[in-house]
């Protein structure tokens, strides 16, 4: 599969999507001026990973900022690796906060209310 790398802006996350190296990242700040735009190859490519994906996915969002449209994306990316658990493969999700920032920890919580997937929270500091 071809690697995703997509270097974050004040206005983006970084993602990385490499599935030979089972690095699946989305960090930094989410909040694109066209959010279906930035985010329809990412949703693309994890439609391809799961007609063969890794036997354990450890999928980490290390989001300090997303806005409401992206929420949405999160949620459609979270359903998609829900689907990949119910087809018998593992899947982790990490997700990463600052400590002081409960909103974040808050927003994981409610995300791993609604599907069934494994969640860890992974405090940090600067």
């Amino acid at each position: 599969m071809e690697l995703i790398n997509i270097k974050g802006t004040d206005d983006t996350p970084n993602v990385i999507l490499d599935k030979d190296n089972a690095k699946f990242e989305i960090s930094g700040r989410s909040l694109p001026e066209d959010v279906n735009m930035f985010y329809e190859p990412i949703l693309e490519w994890i439609d391809s990973y799961a007609e063969a994906p890794c036997e354990k996915t450890e999928f980490n969002f290390k989001l300090e900022y997303f806005n409401t449209a992206s929420s949405k994306v999160i949620l459609d990316i979270l359903l998609k690796f829900e689907e990949i658990v119910e087809n018998g493969h593992e899947v982790l999700i990490n997700w990463h906060y600052h400590e002081e920032e409960e909103d974040m920890l808050e927003a994981g919580e409610e995300y791993a209310d609604i599907v069934e997937i494994p969640f860890e929270y992974i405090a940090y500091t600067d």
